[in-house]
């Protein structure tokens, strides 16, 4: 009888645990939301069009570009809009993610000293809304798609799992980059300057065929470079990435993250110290 009593009480204090777990989460989930509203609300608060900037601001990128540089990679690369924006379009999600990240905890240590939540929601708030950014600019991706007539195969629907990798490698560099700028101001300049290069090492506006010796093994290992050519390949070639190119993304995504979070959890109580 005491046997089957402990173990009612037992079911019964294991119910109650994962109901708050449960509960836990919808809380945790509802402030990364309300976080991402009050990011999206400030970023475009003396705007008029607001949120259409997140459509138009990768059209206009793209006519820019095009403009400049369609003379001369017309022969090399066809359809050269689309394959500019399949690169800006994630380009832009990471660098939105992880600039936004970096800052993160300086701009809400009161919230952090005054409510006890995670740190880690102010991090993934941050990321989510640069995917959130995402879901508006691809409004203005298949409009493209639609009007240079890139016919629309069933590769696109690997599309989501491209994204995916992306935004935990990301995540990872955004725990990195939070850390870091809470004991070091200067890295949100060091790392606008590692951006910058970052970029031209992405072939985001140029063909990457010609290039030969360093440069193109650069480029090859830049993990941001597998996951824009992916994103070309299976949208305006209608082919899908070969299993190695899929295990590199994933080893990027999963290594970086893990390494990220790692690094910012074993820091934390210095950054509440520090903050």
């Amino acid at each position: 009888m005491k046997g089957k009593k402990s173990n009612k009480s037992s079911d019964r204090k294991k119910k109650i645990d994962n109901d708050q777990s449960r509960e836990q989460r919808k809380q945790y989930f509802f402030v990364i939301r309300e976080l991402t509203s009050r990011e999206i609300k400030r970023k475009y608060s003396r705007s008029y069009l607001g949120i259409v900037w997140s459509v138009l601001n990768p059209l206009l990128m793209m006519t820019v570009l095009s403009m400049i540089f369609t003379q001369i990679f017309d022969r090399a690369i066809e359809n050269y809009p689309i394959y500019y924006l399949s690169g800006y379009i994630l380009w832009h999600m990471f660098t939105g993610a992880t600039n936004a990240a970096m800052t993160t905890l300086i701009d809400n240590k009161n919230m952090l000293i005054k409510v006890r939540l995670p740190m880690e929601i102010f991090v993934l708030a941050r990321v989510y809304t640069a995917l959130v950014n995402l879901g508006y600019s691809l409004i203005a991706y298949v409009v493209m798609l639609i009007v240079f007539q890139v016919q629309i195969r069933l590769t696109v629907l690997f599309f989501p799992v491209i994204v995916l990798f992306m935004l935990l490698f990301s995540l990872g560099v955004s725990f990195v980059l939070s850390t870091a700028y809470v004991f070091f101001g200067d890295v949100k300049h060091l790392y606008s300057v590692l951006l910058t290069l970052w970029m031209y090492c992405s072939a985001i506006f140029y063909p990457v065929d010609r290039l030969e010796g360093p440069i193109g093994t650069v480029i090859e290992l830049n993990p941001i470079y597998e996951y824009i050519s992916a994103t070309r390949s299976i949208v305006m070639y209608g082919g899908m990435p070969t299993v190695s190119d899929i295990l590199k993304m994933m080893i990027w995504a999963v290594v970086m993250a893990g390494i990220g979070y790692y690094i910012f959890r074993i820091n934390k109580n210095k950054v509440m110290q520090k903050i």
